[in-house]
């Protein structure tokens, strides 16, 4: 198995690179300091086609691979994990998850600005009593004739206060629970929508996060996205996709953290001898290499896993787990190989550590994560 990026991957890579310098590490501290989220700088992120990597060309995308996505997260994760984080909940979570599963109509209407960055994408799957446990959502659509009215609530959505289009999931068949749930898109313009509050995070400050309410938002049928009551489907192929595609981010985190170590234990003098000479801080190098590299081929993995079998939610599931919480460690460890200086705010680490907590929480927590390895590994009946 070649878990290598192809050179087009590469290039791309490279691309966001450059852009990342010019346009997101000027406002990385800005982002986290004020929670400001930088809507011209996504705009142009769409410009440069940053946002429709796996969308196809038809839609206004470049039809690439999710390891091109990935290595965009990635690249963006090193300056700024929260923008990193909003332009994964847009352009997978949202766009690519209409772009499998919805018709030709709704790609067609919804896609091209999403993928321009003039309208920004959501999906509302989490509610205040229904987190990990995604199917015990309590949003309800109700048929009434040729459209659904919803009504519910939805919390910690991701690209929430600024969205303008959502990929909102609800019961329209609560007695069949699971097997009765159906995926819906919403406008921020549809009568009933309302961003309830905005919320204060600890960490990924700058990627707007907020309860939604829906009261008797009317929708016409054309806004369900695939079959009636089996939107399940929809939902778990694209948590599968999602962690996958998110792993790049603590990456990105771990990859900053790593090359700033490195750089500072060559240049940093105590005791008269370069800090780099002292094994101790040698052995945390070491580790933080390991780690990111471990990572990353679990997330190429995975990768490659998602595109050939969906359904397949070991390998995803393992790949953000490892990697979310080894980027905890290594941005911890980046800011003890720099002492005093990396415990303040001058430097990015304790922003990156803030940051990196998320991950271990979103997309499944990791102890939800660890019981989908599990039971993929031990087979039906657990």
């Amino acid at each position: 198995m070649d878990l290598s990026p192809s050179e087009e991957e590469r290039g791309l890579a490279e691309a966001a690179r450059r852009f990342v310098r010019k346009e997101i590490v000027p406002i990385a501290e800005r982002m986290d300091r004020e929670d400001y989220f930088p809507r011209d700088v996504f705009r142009r992120l769409g410009e440069q086609g940053f946002l429709g990597i796996t969308i196809p060309e038809a839609y206004g995308g470049i039809g690439q691979s999710y390891v091109a996505q990935a290595l965009i997260l990635e690249e963006i994760a090193r300056a700024s994990p929260a923008l990193a984080l909003s332009v994964g909940a847009h352009a997978n979570l949202f766009a690519d998850n209409l772009c499998r599963n919805g018709t030709d109509a709704q790609r067609e209407r919804f896609l091209p600005s999403v993928v321009r960055g003039e309208a920004i994408g959501a999906l509302a799957l989490t509610e205040p009593n229904a987190g990990s446990d995604a199917v015990s959502v309590r949003t309800h659509a109700r048929r009434d004739g040729e459209h659904f009215v919803l009504n519910g609530t939805k919390q910690f959505i991701t690209n929430g206060p600024v969205a303008d289009l959502l990929l909102v999931y609800a019961k329209t068949a609560p007695e069949r629970g699971s097997r009765g749930i159906s995926a819906f898109v919403v406008s921020r313009d549809d009568p009933g929508f309302s961003v309830a509050r905005s919320l204060d995070k600890m960490g990924m400050r700058g990627s707007p996060t907020g309860e939604l309410a829906l009261q008797d938002v009317r929708l016409p049928a054309d806004r369900l996205v695939g079959v009636e009551n089996e939107g399940v489907r929809v939902m778990m192929s694209g948590l599968n996709i999602e962690r996958a595609v998110l792993s790049a981010i603590p990456i990105g985190i771990m990859g900053e953290c790593l090359d700033r170590s490195v750089e500072y234990a060559r240049q940093r003098e105590q005791f008269g001898r370069k800090i780099g000479e002292f094994e101790l801080i040698q052995g945390k190098l070491a580790d933080m290499y390991a780690q990111l590299e471990a990572s990353r081929y679990l997330l190429y993995a995975a990768l490659e896993t998602v595109a050939k079998s969906p359904e397949r939610m070991g390998p995803a599931a393992a790949a953000l787990t490892f990697a979310s919480e080894a980027s905890t460690r290594v941005a911890l460890d980046a800011i003890q190989i720099h002492g005093g200086y990396g415990y303040m705010r001058d430097l990015p680490l304790e922003r990156l550590a803030r940051d990196a907590k998320l991950l271990e929480i979103g997309a499944g927590t990791s102890e939800i994560r660890r019981l989908l390895v599990a039971r993929e590994l031990l087979g039906p009946g657990f």
